[in-house]
């Protein structure tokens, strides 16, 4: 199974490259992921129009299986209202043979913190208790700090309770954006993954856009970086024995 992961896209931003947008709906479309899994910023501000633009370039990607969730961008201006009416729930699950995907909005309306709600620490808590399946988290804030990208302040005020929950739990990967620089930290046997985002000028030194590609066998996942403006990829981490 192929999880393609992607992040900040930012369609309406003036920091938007069309032509890296173009980009990453062609290797999407040569790789074949089987899963989608979008960690938020799809618009730039959360209003209608950038929805209508966010959502035609949503429908061009051929893949079947998505997973959506916003990010502090797209929960603006009550957009985050406007992300519900076009991409469905702001707390998808996705469950196949071989992973279950739970989808989290970490967001709060017009403020860039993050904040997960022990409301939903329960439907964690029993998605994530699915045995013999890669178990998957999916949100825009990272839950631990992303170095290279300054002061730190929009780790969700929860994250503590979260990453207790993915410890006791045994997720295996979490995967978030919001920084647009790649980083992967492990803690305990949880890896936490940020994408890079995919489509924006705004990038951190002299990193490029890029997005990832989880591939899952019943032995390992590759793990993988794909660096959008050039089209290459390089294998960025593998993990044995997942289940071990």
């Amino acid at each position: 199974m192929k999880i393609a992961h992607v992040s900040d896209l930012h369609l309406t931003s003036p920091n938007f490259v069309p032509e890296w947008g173009e980009n990453v709906l062609d290797i999407l479309g040569s790789i074949e992921p089987d899963i989608f899994v979008f960690t938020g910023d799809i618009t730039d501000e959360g209003y209608t129009h950038e929805y209508d633009i966010a959502k035609e370039y949503v429908d061009r990607i051929g893949i079947r299986n998505k997973v959506l969730v916003p990010g502090n961008h797209d929960a603006r201006n009550e957009g985050y209202r406007i992300f519900e009416e076009v991409f469905g729930s702001r707390f998808p699950c996705l469950e196949n043979d071989e992973a279950v995907i739970v989808g989290l909005d970490s967001t709060v309306p017009d403020i860039d913190d993050g904040h997960i709600g022990r409301e939903h620490y329960p439907m964690i808590r029993e998605k994530m208790s699915t045995e013999g399946k890669t178990r998957v988290l999916a949100l825009h804030h990272h839950l631990i700090p992303i170095p290279g990208t300054g002061r730190e302040r929009h780790i969700p005020v929860d994250a503590g309770e979260v990453l207790r929950l993915c410890t006791e739990l045994g997720v295996h990967f979490v995967l978030s954006g919001h920084k647009h620089l790649p980083w992967v930290w492990r803690l305990e046997d949880t890896y936490f993954v940020c994408a890079g985002t995919a489509s924006s000028r705004r990038l951190k030194g002299r990193s490029y856009p890029s997005f990832n590609v989880l591939e899952i066998e019943r032995e390992k996942v590759i793990l993988k970086e794909v660096n959008v403006s050039d089209k290459s990829s390089r294998e960025i981490l593998k993990v044995d024995n997942v289940f071990n």
